[in-house]
């Protein structure tokens, strides 16, 4: 009878794995990871510089976050700046950076930029079409800025397939610094009543997800402002699932809410600001900023997707000192903080006492730090 009972619990065990892969075929899932504001100023270009106005290397910037970059189905970013593709190249307050530095993130792993921010028009309608035709050229998706209507009537709201999965992408700024758009460039500004029709648009598409990027808030608050909060109502209860904010050069808090779509309540997600990715300022807590992960999870049979998991990554931008001295930017992670030879015991320091800062802010949001087990590239 042992044998028997044995041939039995085998079938059994074998009907149960079946089952288990059968519904696992009916599962998909996408990890989407998201960066904060990539700016250009002035030491950063000359940092990149290798030969005086003709060629640059951004590339060590992102060589410690590749990995994690890289690793994602699809990495996202704010291009805040301008691609004019000629000399001068300037920093503050009229972003114009080389190509290189596009090169540079479409080398770490990015795959889609957005490009609606108060820089928008940093080099004027032809800086701005050069830009998206830089991105174009590196085969990027990308998304806020278009070079007429007919384009944005095109190809807005963006959508993106991957994983069995079509995501709807949506981007706009609170303004471009007084610069004007000039015709027929254009870029997305935030006005309710637009946002409105173009998630109804994006809602008739019926994507999995609808994303929406936002340029807005205070400069250097740690709080979210009121206005983000009003917008952040309405682009919910026009159909977003989630808001991912950038602007502010800190990091502000993260927040679930509850969501009906449907008849079903459903997860979402805002995070108010991601802070800096890499940038030269140094007022307190724009050294740094956060990387944020969503994992989606889709079922195939009932067309339902879920936030399964969200996450952030601290980060922080490292000025490095060579022995030829000059400067090196970098961005870092935990990962790095007992990186032999990397960090001065100063700096060091202020890496940790950022992370600390961060930390304390985002402990009463809603935000999860994710452990950090990718092993980092070697030094140059």
């Amino acid at each position: 009878m042992k044998n028997v009972y044995t041939v039995i619990f085998c079938l059994f065990g074998f009907f149960i794995a079946l089952t288990a892969n059968g519904q696992d075929d009916q599962k998909r899932s996408i990890r989407l990871i998201f960066a904060g504001d990539v700016m250009g100023h002035s030491g950063q270009i000359v940092s990149a510089e290798v030969k005086t106005g003709e060629l640059y290397d951004y590339t060590p910037c992102f060589q410690y976050v590749k990995p994690l970059v890289s690793d994602a189905d699809l990495a996202i970013a704010n291009l805040e700046l301008t691609l004019p593709g000629k000399p001068p190249y300037t920093g503050y307050p009229q972003f114009k950076s080389p190509n290189e530095l596009a090169l540079a993130l479409k080398d770490a792993g990015f795959d889609l930029l957005v490009t609606a921010n108060n820089h928008s028009n940093d080099s004027y309608a032809s800086g701005l079409i050069n830009t998206l035709d830089v991105l174009d050229g590196y085969h990027f998706l990308h998304t806020g800025t278009f070079r007429n209507s007919d384009e944005r009537l095109m190809y807005y709201p963006l959508l993106v397939y991957k994983n069995d999965f079509r995501i709807a992408f949506l981007n706009y700024t609170y303004g471009t610094n007084g610069i004007p758009t000039r015709e027929p460039t254009i870029v997305n500004l935030i006005d309710v009543a637009q946002m409105e029709k173009d998630l109804a648009e994006a809602k008739s598409l019926k994507p999995d997800a609808i994303i929406v990027i936002m340029h807005w808030g205070l400069e250097y608050q740690l709080q979210q402002s009121t206005e983000q909060d009003f917008l952040t109502q309405k682009l919910f209860d026009g159909g977003a699932d989630f808001i991912i904010g950038a602007h502010p050069h800190v990091v502000q808090p993260i927040k679930e809410v509850e969501l009906e779509r449907d008849g079903k309540k459903k997860k979402g997600l805002v995070v108010y600001s991601m802070g800096n990715y890499i940038s030269s300022q140094t007022k307190t807590n724009t050294d740094g900023g956060i990387m944020v992960e969503l994992t989606l999870e889709k079922d195939l049979s009932s067309k339902e997707t879920i936030l399964k998991e969200h996450t952030f990554i601290p980060i922080w931008r490292y000025i490095r000192t060579l022995e030829n001295g000059k400067k090196e930017y970098l961005i870092l992670t935990d990962n790095e903080l007992e990186k032999p030879g990397l960090l001065t015991p100063d700096a060091k320091l202020k890496m940790e006492s950022y992370f600390k800062r961060l930390r304390n802010h985002l402990a009463n949001s809603d935000g999860i730090e994710k452990p950090i087990s990718t092993e980092s590239v070697d030094v140059k």
